[in-house]
């Protein structure tokens, strides 16, 4: 680690320190519906979109008819989505003239439930298959709509801790429409000129052929990248206009831009602990579940920051200098743009991967073992260090109400959550979201590892040849058959589809491709080859399961605690706005996630790892 490097990680998160509150402050007021400074102009907009969808701005909902405006917005949405992508060549704005050819109907599926769950998965490459059209209104519809929905679940979420003896959590279409119009408008007007200032194209021309300096020809794509770079951001969504995505210089073309982006993925996760604090009348509370994510984000990012800047011993071995000087970087440098280095590319991947963004400006699949590792672990900590929008405060709560039960059985007492009492109920809700989000991962990953083996194949040990010590990786009883194209006669004459790298990194890419899908995070590591019908629709159905079948039981959970009533506190009562409730919360987050997935990530970065410094587990 360089000082420089500490130093940008530093007044990163010393910007997003200063940001949470008026944020978080803001949001209370927007979905209060009181007056802000923004009300002389977007209050019109507003009102005349309740007309047009004949929205009773006054109504509120029970949580069960709340969870049903989420899933026939979203669903109805995503239909519109595969209709657009497989008519495309059909639409306006279409210079490439791309068609149903580039989006094939599984590829459409995929594709459509990716963007409408909030993941932005892209098994293609955007700039050789989607039009601008298709862009714009097919797929950036969706950063809108998904972020706008995961806020307002967070909301109606918070209103169940905050309310009492109350049967409803608030209007759907009212608090979409707020999201919409209050939080991520105003921000991406503001952020898409300075992307544009900094470099980044909006246009809709068409693509530039150009002469290299070697005198090769380049298709330059164009298109209207900055307004879309400023949703995926702001919203969390990830997808982007170009394969590389934010490694492109013309999503992310220089440090100052990278700083933009990483504050737009964090200003509203962080912000919505200081909402959450306000809206149930202690804002310690708020600054408790803040003060866990910033410890957790901390630790994630000195980890992968420390990996990525010590780099591969076997390269040190060699007689390479891989200590960072005045004349070179250091470390890894592998799949990293030397504009940003390594320390702001290993904060971008915690960053992220923190958020369910999945925006990428490094490539994950190079990062040494331990440093691919904590990507792979955020997402696994079903993403509550600050979390996407939204979904990171309603799966942080979902913790809490999990930490105080705990703590109750600890001490025998009923156990309480900002003055109301979690029953079993509560818990059982809380338990169930954990065990759909472990048992879609784990059980998806285990079929795409174990998936198209021939009847009577006989599985053989592998060997890594790629390092010196060419040592077994894998037993004689190992099933592996998605690993390396090139090495086709492994299986008694099976070819291995779908992964370019062996053995323990072949396996972390399905579990990464199936965690990122659940998590609706998006990020890869890119050597798999998802874009197959097999990948396409599995990790479509990972999407769906991942974000619904979590939403249902938090609304449930905060339908039932809004009917409950305030109870004081008392001696034995568990301060849940203390230092040593976030301590005890955040170890819960991380106890948990290590008993679901210790095994799975001992089969991949943990062995792969131990490979790489010579010591290879048999």
């Amino acid at each position: 680690m360089t000082p420089a490097g500490a130093a940008q990680i530093l007044v990163f998160f010393g910007l997003v320190l200063l940001a949470t509150k008026p944020m978080g402050a803001y949001m209370v007021r927007v979905f209060d519906g009181e007056r802000t400074l923004l009300h002389p102009v977007l209050r019109p907009i507003e009102c005349l979109l309740y007309r047009v969808a004949r929205v009773d701005e006054g109504s509120d909902m029970r949580w069960t008819a709340y969870g049903l405006a989420v899933l026939t917005f979203s669903l109805a949405g995503g239909l519109v989505t595969y209709a657009l992508l497989r008519l495309q060549g059909s639409l306006p704005l279409n210079p490439q003239h791309f068609g149903g050819k580039e989006m094939t109907p599984d590829l459409a599926f995929n594709t459509a439930m990716s963007f409408m769950t909030n993941t932005n998965w892209q098994n293609y490459v955007p700039e050789t298959t989607v039009s601008c059209f298709s862009n714009m209104v097919a797929l950036a519809m969706h950063n809108w709509m998904s972020a706008a929905t995961g806020i307002a679940v967070a909301i109606a979420i918070v209103r169940g801790f905050a309310r009492q003896a109350a049967d409803g959590l608030g209007n759907f279409w009212v608090d979409v429409t707020r999201a919409t119009v209050y939080v991520l408008l105003p921000l991406c007007l503001v952020i898409a000129p300075v992307l544009v200032w900094q470099g980044v194209p909006q246009n809709f021309g068409s693509y530039v052929a150009a002469a290299t300096l070697e005198g090769a020809e380049q298709t330059i794509p164009q298109g209207p990248v900055a307004s879309q770079e400023a949703i995926k951001m702001v919203g969390t969504n990830g997808g982007g206009f170009f394969n590389a995505n934010s490694s492109h210089p013309y999503e992310n073309p220089t440090p100052l831009s990278n700083l933009v982006e990483l504050l737009a993925i964090f200003v509203i996760p962080a912000g919505l602990t200081h909402t959450f604090g306000k809206m149930v009348r202690n804002t310690r509370q708020g600054w408790a579940l803040f003060g866990a994510m910033t410890v957790m984000f901390a630790v994630g990012v000195s980890v992968c920051y420390r990996a990525e800047a010590r780099g591969n011993p076997s390269i040190a071995d060699l007689g390479v200098v891989s200590q960072a000087s005045d004349e070179q970087p250091g470390g890894n440098m592998e799949g990293k743009e030397q504009r940003f280095g390594i320390g702001a590319s290993a904060l971008f991947a915690v960053v992220t991967t923190d958020a369910s963004c999945g925006a990428v400006n490094s490539m994950h699949d190079s990062y040494t073992p331990v440093g691919g590792a904590v990507p792979l672990a955020n997402i696994m900590c079903d993403e509550v260090i600050f979390g996407g929008v939204g979904a990171g405060l309603y799966g942080m709560l979902m913790y809490a109400v999990i930490a105080v039960f705990i703590a109750g059985l600890m001490v025998g007492r009923t156990p309480e959550y900002v003055g109301k009492k979690i029953d079993r109920y509560e818990v059982r809700m809380a338990v169930l979201t954990v065990l759909i989000l472990v048992a879609n991962i784990l059980l998806f990953s285990a079929l795409a590892t174990n998936a198209n083996l021939p009847p009577g194949s006989t599985p053989v040990a592998i060997t890594d040849e790629s390092t010196e010590h060419g040592a077994a990786l894998m037993g004689p009883t190992a099933r592996w058959n998605h690993v390396n194209n090139s090495s086709p006669s492994l299986y008694d004459g099976a070819t291995w589809n779908n992964v370019n790298n062996p053995a323990a990194h072949g396996f972390s890419e399905i579990l990464y491709a199936f965690s990122s899908a659940t998590g609706n995070n998006g990020s890869a590591f890119a050597g798999l080859t998802g874009n197959t019908p097999f990948y396409n629709v599995t990790l479509g159905l990972a999407m769906l399961i991942g974000r619904f079948l979590m939403l249902v039981p938090l609304l449930a959970m905060a339908g039932s605690l809004g009917r409950k009533k305030l109870v004081p506190a008392s001696a034995g009562t568990l301060a849940t706005d203390s230092v040593t409730f976030a301590f005890w919360l955040m170890a819960v987050v991380l106890i948990i996630g290590g008993l679901e997935y210790f095994c799975a990530l001992a089969l991949g970065p943990i062995v792969e790892h131990f490979q790489m410094v010579g010591r290879v587990l048999l």
